[in-house]
């Protein structure tokens, strides 16, 4: 019994070694002594010679990469920040394996050819067309006018998309040759340098300042339109009031001198006595003096009392 042990693990040694799983998000290459025999792009068991056929599996799926930011000037010298994202995924597995063997030199890789096309691109075109996404040749979003302040040329753009698709064709010409299909190149962010940024931001202010030095303008324009409207009903007013008091006042008048005649008719001397006091009541007060003489028609009444 003890000697059938050893051969029973050998056997199970040799069994568990001759076969190896792929899964659905893999796929593989198998080597002999370091050269490449076989590959696998299906998932399932599969079967592999022990000991001598060794096993190396890469990813089937869809793999990102992200660049460190660059800084890049613009054919029109505007120094920006580019941050870019691309997606890629292993294409040929034994052309991979020759070439670069792991997910991580490709990468190097990418950084390398990705890298040069976006600067290349980003530096022949103007800051315009790196900050439009679209071919666009009206009105400017906000975004996209705070990158634009500081660019005069109005030209039309031909777009960052465009952009993008000329960087994604001229990166896939260098990627075959790794067994790499690159899917798709984007831009993730795009912002000015330090010395860019500070006037940027002052060019910014001063457009906010010129847009709201307009709105007080207009207000101050309807403010005097109010006020002079105003000022215009408020003088009609007052003088339909003047009018209608001195209407008043004129029929008052009228009144009462219709009913001072009336007076008058029917006893004039009384009402010379009468209007004589209240003269001498307006004129002769506890502070005046009156210098008359004896033969004043004003004194007659007067001398006329001390009788």
């Amino acid at each position: 019994m003890k000697k059938l042990i050893f051969p029973i693990i050998v056997v199970l040694a040799l069994a568990l070694n001759s076969f190896f799983i792929i899964n659905e998000a893999q796929q593989a290459i198998v080597t002999q002594f370091g050269k490449p025999v076989g590959g696998v792009r299906y998932a399932g068991i599969h079967f592999k010679i022990p000991f001598i056929q060794t096993v190396h599996t890469f990813s089937n799926r869809i793999l990102n990469w992200d660049a460190d930011p660059n800084q890049i000037p613009t054919s029109d010298k505007k120094y920006i920040w580019v941050d870019t994202t691309a997606r890629w995924r292993i294409r040929e597995p034994l052309v991979f394996f020759t070439t670069v063997a792991t997910e991580q030199n490709a990468r190097s890789r990418l950084n390398d050819i990705i890298n040069s096309v976006v600067r290349d691109q980003i530096s022949a075109h103007r800051l315009v067309d790196v900050v439009r996404s679209v071919d666009y040749t009206g009105e400017l979003s906000i975004t996209e006018q705070k990158f634009e302040q500081i660019t005069d040329d109005e030209s039309t753009s031909i777009g960052r998309n465009k952009i993008m698709d000329f960087v994604l064709e001229k990166a896939r010409l260098n990627t075959p040759e790794y067994g790499i299909e690159l899917i798709d190149v984007k831009i993730k962010r795009i912002n000015y340098v330090d010395q860019v940024r500070q006037s940027v931001y002052e060019r910014m202010i001063s457009e906010r300042k010129k847009v709201a030095a307009e709105y007080r303008s207009e207000g101050e324009g309807e403010k005097a339109d109010i006020l002079g409207q105003m000022r215009k009903e408020l003088k009609l007013i007052e003088s339909e009031a003047y009018q209608k008091a001195v209407q008043i006042k004129g029929e008052g008048d009228a009144k009462a001198a219709a009913i001072y005649a009336e007076a008058y008719n029917q006893d004039p001397e009384f009402y010379r006595f009468v209007r004589t006091l209240e003269s001498y009541l307006k004129t002769i007060g506890k502070n005046n003096r009156a210098i008359l003489s004896t033969n004043s028609e004003y004194f007659r009444l007067l001398n006329s009392a001390k009788e």
